[in-house]
C-alpha cells in the first residue's frame, strides 16, 4: 500500500496550507493515519495522528498543537493536515503513514510533500 501526500508549498510565515493523504485500499475506520515531517539535517518528527475508529480521536505533537488540525474524509479515503499560523520553523518535507489502530508500528508510508514557509 503507498499513501499519497499532495498540497505542499510556499507559505508565507501566518499563512495556511492544507495538505491531503490518499490512502488507497485501506479501511479508515479501522487505522490510525500520522502525520511526521523531516526538516534537512534533522531527524523525523511526530506532527500528529488521527484514529479512524468512530471517534476520529487526534492527538498533536505540543509543537503544532492549536494551529494544526487532522481530520478524515471516509467518503474520499483521504486525511486532511489542516495547518495554520505556519512559521519558519514547520519548514520540512510531510509524510503520511498508516498503521492499525491498536498497533504501535506505522507500515505503509506516502512519498512526501515538500513545505516551506518563508517571507
Amino acid at each position: 500500500v503507498q499513501l499519497q501526500a499532495s498540497g505542499g508549498g510556499l507559505v508565507q510565515p501566518g499563512g495556511s496550507l492544507r495538505l491531503s493523504c490518499k490512502v488507497p485500499g485501506l479501511s479508515l475506520d479501522s487505522y490510525a493515519i500520522g502525520w511526521f515531517r523531516q526538516a534537512p539535517g534533522s531527524e523525523r518528527e511526530y506532527v500528529g495522528h488521527i484514529t479512524g475508529t468512530g471517534s476520529d480521536d487526534t492527538v498533536y505533537a505540543d509543537s503544532v498543537k492549536g494551529r494544526f488540525t487532522i481530520s478524515i474524509d471516509y467518503a474520499k479515503n483521504m486525511v486532511g493536515l489542516q495547518m495554520n499560523n505556519l512559521k519558519p520553523e514547520d519548514t520540512a518535507v510531510y509524510y503520511c503513514a498508516a498503521r492499525r489502530a491498536f498497533s504501535a508500528s506505522y507500515n505503509f508510508w506516502g512519498q512526501g510533500t515538500q513545505v516551506t514557509v518563508s517571507s
